[in-house]
């Protein structure tokens, strides 16, 4: 079997953005919602038979308190926010495996489920769909691969080699040392793209760059300044890490057999005649009598 893992997140805000305003016989807005539904029962129609969303239930996490420029959800339209629980509730009708992630995040979440599916024999793949650059630490070889659904790439550990210059296991150092604009750390001062890909790809993690530039068997542009920046802010460098890392603490389930799509729940009627969406009740019913 293969397990498809969404970031239940970035489908909301892709296709809040991406499709025409809706609203349900509540006068609330559910436009994203309707596309991530009509999106993960196309996946089901494709003949994925086991799938797991991660959500932010709320968008701060633990990081916040790390610190204190951490994305937060100041920013984000009210329309979009208040989308948030009616996406849990529709996807859960549905019959599809919902985390809606408190204390940790969306990705947290799929970095615990990829792992937790990947120590499963009878698991050939797994398939984490988001392009979110903080996933590449979770792939492995070609077992646990990234999936931009969007664009149409997987990208096994190879592939994030030849995306970003260094192998999965060095991608929090590559975020710490280049920086995410996107969860509010700016990394170290004079570590571009390039520079980091090239010492991280000799060195594997920043703590075994040597301090000393003379002491680099590779050749760097401005290696003595990047040196110089990375000893003095060595700490904050490590700060910035614990950030980037995802964590794989959380139990979400404990067999893969609980992502196996069964059909949608008896809710589902109810919630597509509040969306005014009865050709997914209609899908949705005809994909689990095919299965049945």
């Amino acid at each position: 079997m293969n397990v498809f893992l969404i970031d239940g997140t970035y489908e909301l805000f892709r296709h809040f953005y991406a499709v025409p305003s809706s609203r349900d016989i509540e006068g609330r807005e559910v436009g994203a919602v309707r596309g991530v539904v009509g999106s993960v029962l196309g996946m089901l129609e494709d003949d994925v038979t086991h799938v797991g969303v991660a959500t932010d239930q709320v968008v701060e996490s633990f990081r916040n308190q790390l610190w204190s420029g951490y994305k937060t959800g100041e920013g984000i339209e009210p329309a979009l926010h208040a989308q948030f629980p009616i996406l849990e509730e529709a996807l859960d009708a549905l019959g599809v495996c919902v985390w809606p992630m408190t204390e940790l995040e969306a990705d947290d979440g799929l970095a615990s489920a990829a792992k937790t599916a990947s120590d499963d024999a009878r698991v050939e793949q797994v398939f984490i769909c988001t392009p979110d650059k903080d996933l590449a630490q979770c792939v492995v070889g070609r077992r646990i691969v990234q999936f931009d659904r969007r664009a149409g790439v997987i990208r096994d550990a190879d592939g994030v080699v030849t995306k970003f210059g260094v192998p999965p296991e060095s991608i929090p150092d590559y975020l710490a040392l280049v920086g995410d604009a996107a969860d509010g750390f700016p990394g170290i001062r004079g570590w571009g793209a390039k520079s980091t890909a090239v010492v991280l790809a000799r060195y594997g993690h920043f703590d075994a760059i040597p301090d000393d530039p003379l002491a680099w068997d590779i050749t760097v542009r401005s290696a003595s300044r990047l040196a110089k920046e990375l000893a003095a802010h060595r700490d904050l460098a490590g700060q910035f890490r614990d950030l980037a890392t995802l964590r794989t603490t959380p139990e979400l389930f404990e067999s893969v057999d609980e992502l196996c799509w069964r059909g949608p729940r008896p809710t589902f009627f109810d919630l597509c005649a509040r969306f005014n969406a009865p050709a997914y009740f209609r899908r949705a019913q005809q994909l689990a009598d095919s299965r049945a």
